[in-house]
């Protein structure tokens, strides 16, 4: 392949790299940029990182924002992960070779615990089920590969909103219409801050019949290698069989298995 020179952004170093690689690269360097971002990124956090002219960062993140790759956030005024990208990031998670070994944890806990179990990621303003193992009782609530649900009265939801910072938190909370969707959702904006704030703390969310009458649920997260949640792990039973309180006996296998989809997801 025909090469070119360019120089290194900052210490004006030449160096040999592809045609394709120049525009490209520096591309794929911004979504990294972002994607490893605890927070929205902001243009000049991005620029003073990169090394790049202002003016070619512009154009740059104009093109993916108008790609649906980035989106401004009103939070920092900053870039964030857009439709694509985490579609790009969700279709690798669902479909990599590291699935199969994702399954079969999820299967091998589902069998200990002798419960249906989810891992679900974070997708805009719901929860994705990326994979699921069944239990084996014939009273089973149906939510397949694919459901999304609302963050502020699941489980996994609840769980990954204590996880943001508390601004990003507001933010949210401005965009989402908390429907009450059983006798036990909470739709007062104070009482769920203050539900997320102990659930920050025991890092472990709980869905008490907040989603479903005659459901409850407990969900651990699944954290990467900065200790940042990026999945959930949950299960959820019948009331009919189960209590809330009953079904936190299962915490500690859920915390077991979570450790070992972070690994798998390190590998």
């Amino acid at each position: 392949m025909p090469t070119k020179r360019n120089r290194s952004p900052g210490n004006g170093d030449e160096t040999t790299s592809p045609d394709i690689g120049s525009r490209s690269l520096r591309a794929l360097a911004v979504l990294e940029m972002v994607a490893a971002s605890e927070r929205p990124i902001t243009m000049t956090e991005l620029t003073a990182a990169s090394g790049l002219p202002r003016a070619t960062m512009h154009r740059l993140c104009g093109l993916l924002e108008a790609g649906g790759y980035l989106r401004r956030t009103a939070v920092a005024r900053g870039l964030s992960a857009g439709h694509r990208l985490l579609a790009f990031g969700h279709a690798l998670m669902a479909n990599s070779a590291q699935n199969q070994y994702r399954h079969a944890i999820l299967t091998a806990l589902a069998r200990r615990i002798g419960e249906t179990c989810n891992f679900n990621v974070p997708d805009g303003l719901s929860m994705l089920y990326i994979d699921r193992v069944e239990s084996e009782w014939p009273l089973r609530l149906q939510l397949p590969v694919g459901t999304r649900v609302p963050l502020y009265c699941t489980a996994s939801g609840k769980l990954y909103l204590s996880s943001l910072p508390a601004g990003q938190r507001r933010a949210l909370f401005r965009d989402v219409e908390l429907k009450r969707r059983t006798p036990n959702t909470i739709t007062d904006i104070a009482a769920l801050d203050a539900a997320l704030k102990a659930i920050r703390r025991a890092e472990l969310g709980t869905d008490d019949q907040e989603f479903l009458d005659g459901m409850v649920a407990v969900a651990v997260p699944v954290k990467d290698n900065k200790g940042r949640l990026f999945a959930t792990l949950a299960t959820h039973v019948p009331t009919l069989r189960m209590s809330l309180e009953a079904l936190k006996v299962h915490v500690p296998a859920l915390r077991d298995a979570a450790r070992k989809l972070a690994d798998v997801a390190d590998g």
